[in-house]
């Protein structure tokens, strides 16, 4: 049998054990050993270990339990939830202003924590009952939470970033400071939207009462911004500026940024024995799992590679008409549709590798592609019926909340996450001019 024969085979095997319920790292290791013994015979085996090895001693890498660290410290810490309220008051006075404050908050707790989960379910546990009683559609409090908790997907120190410079070859500063403008672009997008619909359809995203407003204000907000505000964002733009300015190297900044959390836990009094043990449990099990996809992706991409698969790629391209232009096009919307269907790890290690070196060969900026596929990715967290936003906000929902109040919710945000894309394709700038301006 051809080896791109057992190539396309394997693809369908992985897919198919994945639709049948078997766990992705399982499936990758598996559909990889299998068929790449079948064509490869033993060289696969003697060539494993060296891409093993080369995962768990990548210093980038090493960076990851770090982040993760740091956000789930903010997270169990529960210093979002003064934030969040802080912000919700201080907005609180425009239609769609309680909506506005979760995408600030998004995008703090994505800068500070960039992890999905951790920002969807806090703000989700927060702000929907709350948004619930002011009045404000239930699809619209839905998506606003689901989409503002994915920012941290394209905001650094994103972990979907640091995954994507090890593939790309590219600096993890670059990749960091080409995504500051795009992640807040979008978030601005975001929060058009809400103005819009606020003034348009008041009823659907109300304002806050005066006199709950002025409850809390004049000093006591500022001294609460202060307080909950300032050293979370004083936590991120020393991490991302280390990182960005060239002070430190992602792992160095990731250690800082741990150590960070703590300190502003304890200041804050929200610091314990049991806060650090949570912590320390949710940063073990998110890196496990990232790593044990990591290492089980290894045989699956030796194989692909061996069996000739690329050249297959580069032949499926090449009947797409329309030149290069075409080609990043019909990427970019494959990528979308995985996205329904697998997580962004798969996606990052087996579909994008297949693809990367024709848009090598064509010269085409992979910084400016990274964040193309970054943004994509991040709306494989929206989109039904895997969508782990999705699931994660309905883990934590009030009893009136129904499934397809959050799938019809998220679906403007899907739609803004699509005009987003469109305009970092047009103008590439968006991404590249940071990384140019400051030497990356």
């Amino acid at each position: 049998m051809a080896n791109e024969v057992l190539a396309v085979l394997m693809l369908a095997g992985f897919m198919g054990m994945i639709f049948i319920g078997i766990p992705v790292g399982i499936a990758l290791a598996t559909s990889g050993l299998v068929f790449g013994y079948l064509g490869l015979g033993d060289v696969l085996f003697g060539l494993l270990p060296s891409r093993v090895y080369g995962v768990v001693t990548n210093y980038t890498l090493m960076a990851i339990p770090l982040f993760v660290f740091m956000g789930v410290m903010l997270e169990k810490s529960r210093i979002a939830d003064e934030m969040l309220e802080t912000l919700g008051h201080a907005m609180g006075g425009l239609r769609g202003g309680m909506g506005i404050a979760i995408v600030l908050v998004g995008v703090l707790m994505g800068a500070a924590t960039g992890i999905v989960g951790a920002t969807v379910v806090t703000v989700g546990l927060l702000t929907l009952p709350v948004l619930m009683r002011r009045g404000y559609s239930k699809s619209l409090a839905c998506g606003t939470i689901c989409a503002s908790g994915t920012l941290g997907q394209i905001l650094p120190p994103s972990l979907v970033l640091l995954l994507l410079a090890d593939i790309l070859g590219e600096s993890v500063g670059s990749l960091f400071a080409a995504a500051m403008l795009p992640g807040l672009a979008l978030a601005g997008v975001y929060a058009l939207y809400l103005i819009g619909l606020g003034w348009w359809q008041p009823e659907v995203a109300p304002a806050i009462p005066r006199q709950e407003r002025d409850a809390l204000a004049g000093r006591d907000l500022w001294r609460r911004v202060v307080r909950s505000v300032v050293p979370t964002l004083g936590l991120v733009f020393a991490v991302l500026g280390s990182i960005i300015g060239g002070i430190a190297a992602p792992t160095e900044a990731a250690s800082m940024g741990a150590a960070g959390s703590l300190v502003i836990a304890v200041i804050s009094r929200r610091f314990s024995l049991g806060v650090l043990n949570d912590t320390l449990g949710g940063t073990v099990r998110i890196t496990a799992m990232v790593f044990f996809i990591l290492i089980c992706a290894q045989p699956f991409a030796l194989a692909f590679r061996g069996l000739g698969g690329e050249g297959l790629v580069e032949g499926l391209f090449a009947m797409i008409p329309g030149g290069l232009t075409a080609e990043l096009l019909f990427l970019m919307l494959l990528l979308f549709v995985l996205g329904f269907f697998l997580e962004w790890i798969e996606i990052s290690y087996i579909a994008l590798p297949m693809f990367l070196p024709l848009f090598q060969q064509a010269g085409v900026d992979m910084v400016w592609l990274g964040i193309l596929v970054a943004m994509n990715l991040q709306a494989s967290f929206l989109t039904p019926p895997f969508g782990w936003a999705l699931f994660f906000l309905k883990g934590v929902a009030p009893p009136g909340i129904t499934t397809r109040d959050i799938y019809v919710g998220v679906i403007p945000f899907i739609a803004l996450q699509a005009v987003a894309l469109g305009l970092l394709f047009l103008f590439p700038g968006m991404a590249t001019w940071l990384p140019e301006t400051i030497g990356w």
